[in-house]
């Protein structure tokens, strides 16, 4: 198990949307936590982020302002990987998706934390195994998929690459339960299990739209009402991008088979520039 909060350190590696979450996670549950990136400017603009999430909490009664200040004293913003991750019992990567980066990752950190530590990776695109030959101990490296934003989502997919161990699995349950997540196994395969099930219905909402099955906004509605879905998936591929949705869907249908074909109607708004929000216009403008 892991030990007692107070002398817990977790490292998490790359300060964007998806790490500064995941830090204000482990932070506001009491672990020490430092969070590394090489550039400054983004450690600022993260730490500001957090700082933001939780007076957004004390505001709305749901943080006590003790509790938010602790937090902050409990993170510890580092340009340095080594620094960073030195003693640490859980570093959780979340670099570029670039598999030699992440490889890099794993193998500085693999030479610098506890020599019992759990290395995770948050990717949901590559090879939880393939990341793990950075290091010089495979069994410890698993992935821990969070979901955006996560001081509101409550899942995290666990990933099982081919070679890790019972006990890492073990921690990483753990881990999940102590900053109040929920967390579900999933063997490593292509688009875990989110991934696959969201581009599946994307992909299908899409289709029945180029066939005139329906419009656009009943296709939603209908999922909103009758499924009790907080967003339809015509709306969620707005807001993920198009061009987004349109490169799993690629993924998924040269390693799946053609069940993922993406629809040609995806394909001709993402040559239009019709991506969704980020350029103004996508199924909805």
């Amino acid at each position: 198990m892991p030990k007692d909060k107070n002398s817990e350190k977790i490292c998490v590696v790359g300060a964007g949307l998806m790490g500064s979450g995941i830090a204000h996670a482990f932070a506001s549950a009491g672990f020490n936590t430092s969070l590394v990136d090489t550039n400054a400017g983004t450690l600022r603009r993260a730490a500001a982020a957090i700082e933001k999430i939780l007076s957004d909490g004390v505001e709305l009664g749901k943080v006590e302002p003790s509790a938010a200040a602790s937090a902050m004293l409990r993170l510890r913003p580092v340009e340095d990987l080594a620094q960073g991750a030195a003693d640490a019992d859980l570093v959780i990567e979340t670099v570029v998706e670039d598999l030699s980066v992440k490889r890099g990752v794993v193998a500085t950190a693999s030479q610098v934390m506890q020599t019992g530590g759990v290395i995770a990776t948050n990717t949901s695109a590559l090879s939880v195994t393939e990341i793990a030959r950075g290091a010089s101990d495979t069994g410890r490296i698993i992935g821990m998929h969070f979901f955006n934003p996560v001081h509101k989502m409550k899942l995290v997919e666990i990933v099982l690459g081919l070679e890790t161990n019972e006990r890492a699995l073990t921690l990483i349950k753990e881990y999940c339960a102590a900053i109040g997540k929920v967390s579900i196994v999933v063997n490593e395969t292509p688009g875990l299990t989110t991934s696959r099930m969201s581009a599946m219905a994307g992909n299908e909402a899409m289709y029945m739209l180029m066939e005139g099955a329906a419009s656009a906004e009943d296709i939603d509605t209908a999922m909103r009402l009758g499924f009790n879905h907080p967003m339809g998936p015509l709306e969620l591929g707005d807001l993920t991008g198009w061009d987004t949705r349109l490169s799993v869907l690629k993924y998924l249908h040269a390693t799946l088979g053609d069940k993922f074909r993406p629809c040609p109607l995806i394909a001709k708004m993402v040559a239009a520039g019709r991506l969704g929000r980020k350029t103004g216009a996508g199924v909805y403008v």
